[in-house]
């Protein structure tokens, strides 16, 4: 088939911006439309000239825009997704979810956190875009949901342990930086109240908490968990200390061994020596993973670093988004990693 052709639904916000810049480099996408609502007929390079698009942002219009794309980013929040994804997928277009909307398989769990659903029909449809866990199932997808920022750091560092059914208590104390909040937020957010600061937020309960605890059960490990983030004076970047105990007592050497043997051979997850830290994983579609055990308690330390606006959000979709096309996953994501042959239908 011809090279795919990719709208950018909410292009000003940060992540969409990072989508569009990445699909207009990308060796066998195409930058399709790019759309916006108050930006609407801005270039989106007068927004964000570090990223060098030069489209116009346009109004979205489903009909018109529909027919000229095979597939979809769409970076709307939470509510105000659901209509635009389902009108989407009505017209036969693939679509990737940056919101919540579809992150959650169960109806009653969405609107204890977020409210009622606009389309509960499709809640359960779609696949959790983590590709080092459901790779096997992107290639058939029409409707994948991105995952929160903090499930993907804190996933990824708990992989290992959760599909031995090892996790008994999970604590996580996760950090990022202003960009977590949005655009509008980040921009509402003065620089007197952030700098020289940190604070925590959502202590009682975060939205991301049911989406941790769902993908670790479905895993293996059923598991209540902690988890308190924290707002920290830099602009991007996020970073996650999680604290586990075991059901069973297992060695060092066989965590290690654990942690080797699940990201051997994936191109975007590194288990390093001492605990990463987010500068070494800026503008990269990498997690960190540093593991180590505490002799003290026994439990097992984790440290996991991403970009929450690449990994956490725009890469990691394309990541996604390059599985669902049967190209190699680093395709426009690593230098010199270009998909020569077709895509798949």
């Amino acid at each position: 088939m011809a090279d795919p052709k990719v709208l950018i639904a909410g292009a000003s916000g940060y992540a969409g911006a990072i989508a569009a810049r990445l699909i207009q480099e990308h060796p066998v996408f195409q930058l399709g439309p790019i759309t916006a609502r108050a930006e609407a007929g801005q270039k989106l390079v007068d927004l964000y000239p570090q990223h060098r698009v030069d489209a116009v942002l346009e109004e979205l219009d489903l009909d018109r825009h529909a027919g000229q794309v095979d597939a979809a980013i769409v970076g709307y929040p939470h509510a105000a997704a659901a209509p635009v994804v389902k009108a989407l997928l009505d017209r036969g277009v693939r679509v990737i979810d940056l919101s919540a909307d579809f992150r959650l398989r169960d109806l009653g769990t969405y609107e204890a956190w977020y409210g009622e659903h606009p389309h509960p029909g499709l809640i359960g449809s779609s696949v959790y875009g983590l590709p080092e866990i459901y790779r096997d199932d992107l290639p058939s997808a029409n409707l994948v949901s991105g995952p929160g920022c903090f499930p993907t750091a804190a996933l990824l560092g708990l992989r290992p342990l959760a599909a031995g059914g090892l996790l008994r208590d999970v604590v996580i104390d996760a950090k990022t930086g202003v960009s977590g909040a949005g655009r509008k937020l980040a921009h509402a957010s003065s620089f007197v109240s952030i700098t020289d600061s940190i604070s925590a937020y959502k202590t009682t309960g975060h939205r991301h908490r049911p989406e941790i605890e769902q993908e670790l059960a479905l895993a293996g490990s059923p598991v209540k968990v902690t988890f308190v983030p924290h707002l920290v004076p830099v602009d991007q970047g996020e970073y996650v200390s999680i604290y586990a105990s075991l059901t069973e007592a297992v060695s060092v050497a066989e965590i290690a061994e654990r942690y080797a043997a699940a990201y051997v051979e994936e191109p975007f997850v590194e288990v390093v020596d001492g605990p990463p830290n987010t500068r070494g994983v800026r503008e990269t579609n990498h997690c960190r993973i540093h593991v180590q055990v505490e002799e003290h308690t026994g439990r097992v330390m984790i440290f996991s670093a991403i970009d929450n606006l690449w990994k956490g959000t725009a890469s990691q979709a394309l990541q996604s988004l390059n599985a669902m096309y049967g190209l190699p996953e680093t395709t426009g994501l690593l230098p010199g990693a270009h998909a020569a042959s077709a895509v798949q239908a």
